[in-house]
């Protein structure tokens, strides 16, 4: 493997979009390293931006890492008729990944954050496993603490009209949601998170329907999480669980239960990481996923 410093800026990123299901524009970022491709699915509220030095890894270790907007989010269409439920979402996602096999020749292998897994999951399932050749789990499963999922719903909704009058204070109210992440020292990251309006001030950068809207993205939920269980204990691809140590919304009991709907599926805990893995403890994330996908790109050689 190459050893690459996070910072540093690879040749060959390019700019791209991809269809959804409404017609929508769902933007994308490729970090081109001529292998096999890897869709990186964001969580809710987050943005493609999410994994940058994820995907410039993976592009430093030869593989094709491809971030996506989620609809909704970032620099993605926001949907007309406001829908966002995890079913529109998974049918995004299904359509992003026969687009990509089509594209390179392969099956692609999702890693999908909260919102992005679930999303992940779902299309497979409902694709009759054909949409991915692997699966990433990022801190979700089937079934989660409620009250972790309504204490996260509930920070987005906080600021939803209102936003921040500067990047300084979103980061003083972000530092006080994750007390365990270091405040940033550069803002530059922040600032792919959040749009300026007319009026001077910021606020995320994503479609406030998404929460408040006819078909938010909890639509169902209750009633879906047997559903979800359903699609996991279809699996028959490679997948790992990627669950952080002081998650709030996966347990231990909850990775345990994972584990025995899809007997085959591997578990790695990172240690000092809460919902946001990737973020928390970026270098032990990227070391468990290299080490699954270096397994399964052996098998296929």
């Amino acid at each position: 493997m190459t050893d690459v410093g996070v910072d540093q800026v690879l040749p060959d990123l390019q700019e791209r979009s991809f269809v959804g299901v409404n017609d929508n524009k769902l933007a994308a970022s490729v970090y081109e390293g001529g292998g096999q491709p890897i869709l990186l699915f964001h969580g809710g509220g987050q943005t493609r931006y999410a994994w940058d030095k994820t995907a410039k890894r993976l592009q430093a270790d030869g593989m094709t890492a491809i971030t996506v907007d989620l609809r909704g989010h970032g620099e993605s269409d926001w949907i007309a008729d406001q829908s966002y439920s995890f079913d529109d979402y998974a049918a995004d996602v299904a359509l992003i990944a026969r687009a990509t096999y089509k594209e390179y020749g392969v099956k692609p292998i999702a890693v999908g954050a909260s919102l992005g897994g679930i999303s992940s999951l779902v299309a497979q399932y409902e694709s009759n496993q054909d949409c991915f050749a692997g699966l990433i789990l990022v801190d979700v499963t089937p079934r989660m603490h409620r009250d972790g999922v309504d204490r996260i719903l509930g920070f987005m909704s906080d600021r939803i009209e209102d936003g921040f009058s500067s990047l300084e204070e979103a980061a003083d109210v972000i530092s006080a949601y994750l007390p365990n992440r270091s405040r940033p020292k550069s803002l530059n990251g922040l600032s792919k998170n959040l749009r300026l309006g007319d009026d001077g001030r910021y606020r995320w950068h994503w479609d406030p329907a998404f929460i408040t809207g006819p078909r938010p993205v909890n639509t169902g939920r209750l009633r879906s999480e047997e559903y979800r269980m359903n699609a996991a204990r279809a699996l028959t691809i490679p997948t790992l669980l990627v669950r952080g140590g002081q998650s709030e919304l996966v347990s231990e009991d909850h990775a345990e239960e994972f584990l025995k709907l899809v007997p085959h599926a591997k578990l790695a805990d990172v240690s000092g990481a809460g919902h946001m893995v990737a973020g928390d403890r970026n270098d032990i994330f990227q070391a468990a996923i290299l080490e699954f996908l270096d397994d399964i790109l052996k098998q296929d050689r």
